[in-house]
């Protein structure tokens, strides 16, 4: 089936141009002004609209597990809530079972997530070291699951030494691999949420004061230097604070192979929504946590300064319920994650271009063309291009919408923007050529999405490569 996208704005890493695009079955076919087709081709008028790549979060756990804690989407709703708000393809966490090797773990993330809806990969956590488990790297590799994540915190649970850093990330290097770290030294905040609580300090807030800046940009620190010590390309995950943006942006100024992302809830939010009343404040406990209000602008500085590359949702969610159950205990057993995977891509545009902070080329940039460079995914996607997959977001800068509970298609029953308006309406969406929602419902079909396998990431990007 053909598609003409008629009148659009379409943008790009080199900018903005009006132009047609034709779209055949999955792929597109044609770019240009004014493009002649014939009348039977459906059209879509992008009319005063721009036309994007669609987005890339690189950063999601669905039908995820931690202890007896399960999060309230899986592959299906937490799919189609990405479609929804303007996402097309996602790298999904896995969550190794004990006794698994890496590649069973990939194995059994590839048959969880066949339900869903749209294009996936895997990033493979390593949460136990030993020898054998390098060993299945090739195996990865060849199954087209390039990337691993290492945790700095949560010992007893993900975390894992520097000696077992250093191990695999000079294997994990060889082989094009691209390391993603989550950065916060793990023992001193174990031992400063000890100290708090021996103190009485139990309320959601201090889940923020537990984890203070200076640990993850001590830890970002260390995971860079071991890194390149070990010659491999490191990407720092959810970053949330000018401190740890600091580190990234004078490794890069070195010429280091580190990648920055961030997140949406450290650019909207701040440590006050943790102070909310009645245990609402559970509602937004995440690791890094929220910061002071002022690391905001840092942020985005460092988003159109190209100290940081990615936007990533880390869309973890569980129900309020749970959370505030577990938050009259104390903010230790409050399970970590915020839901962001339907919000991210309008919060981005609204805060980040309407609000002239970024262009509309660096937001396709951050958004869909750098994950798909940084994870082995382009040309076939983060592009509007001849030949790449028809994933494609039309948004409409004119007007508004309100983000709700009542509107969202994720399985949380909160919304943590609960209230907020934003400019840019995303009318259509479309995943390798079909359109799979429209004005903020999904309409595509069940079942649909693809596993993507990914290349290996031995040309690491450059500014415009």
């Amino acid at each position: 089936m053909q598609t003409l996208i008629r009148n659009g704005i379409v943008v790009t890493e080199a900018g903005p141009a009006a132009a047609d695009i034709l779209i055949d079955g999955e792929t597109i076919a044609a770019i240009g002004p004014e493009l002649v087709v014939p009348e039977s081709v459906r059209t879509i008028n992008a009319a005063d609209c721009y036309v994007f790549p669609g987005g890339i979060d690189v950063h999601t756990h669905l039908d995820w597990n931690f202890a007896d804690k399960k999060t309230s989407d899986d592959f299906v709703t937490g799919s189609k809530a990405a479609a929804a708000g303007g996402i097309t393809s996602i790298i999904n966490f896995t969550n190794r079972r004990a006794g698994q090797s890496l590649y069973e773990d990939l194995l059994e993330w590839q048959e969880r997530a066949k339900p869903c809806n749209v294009d996936y990969g895997f990033h493979i956590i390593i949460n136990d070291y030993n020898d054998s488990m390098i060993a299945d790297l090739p195996k990865l590799r060849e199954a087209g699951a390039t990337s691993i994540k290492l945790f700095m915190a949560y010992k007893g649970v993900f975390m894992v030494d520097d000696g077992a850093m250093y191990n695999i990330m000079k294997e994990a290097g060889r082989l094009g691999f691209m390391t993603c770290v989550h950065a916060e030294n793990g023992e001193v905040i174990d031992r400063i949420i000890k100290e708090h609580l021996e103190r009485g300090d139990v309320d959601p807030v201090y889940h923020s004061l537990s984890r203070p800046p200076e640990m993850e940009a001590e830890a970002a620190h260390r995971a860079i230097e071991i890194a390149d010590l070990a010659g491999a390309p490191l990407y720092i995950v959810h970053v949330s604070s000018a401190a740890a943006l600091e580190e990234i942006r004078i490794a890069k100024a070195a010429g280091k192979k580190v990648y920055g992302e961030t997140c949406p809830q450290y650019l909207a939010l701040d440590i006050t929504d943790l102070q909310r009343p009645d245990y609402e404040g559970s509602k937004y406990v995440c690791s890094p946590p929220l910061r002071e209000k002022w690391n905001q602008e840092r942020l985005w500085s460092g988003i159109a300064g190209e100290a940081l590359d990615t936007i990533g949702s880390d869309h973890s969610p569980f129900s309020f319920e749970e959370k505030k159950r577990l938050a009259a205990i104390d903010f230790s057993r409050i399970p970590n994650g915020v839901p962001v995977i339907e919000e991210q891509y309008g919060i981005v545009y609204h805060h980040g271009v309407q609000e002239k902070r970024i262009s509309l080329e660096r937001f396709a940039e951050i958004t869909s063309t750098n994950p798909a460079k940084l994870f082995g995914m382009y040309p076939r996607k983060g592009v509007i291009a001849v030949g790449s997959d028809a994933d494609l977001v039309i948004m409409d800068p004119s007007r508004t919408r309100l983000l709700s509970r009542a509107y969202q298609q994720h399985n949380t029953d909160y919304n943590a923007f609960e209230g907020k308006e934003i400019q840019g309406v995303i009318r259509h969406v479309l995943s390798r050529g079909e359109i799979v929602a429209q004005d903020g419902k999904y309409i595509g079909s069940e079942r649909r999405g693809q596993y993507l396998h990914r290349k290996p990431a031995n040309a690491i990007m450059g500014r415009k490569q």
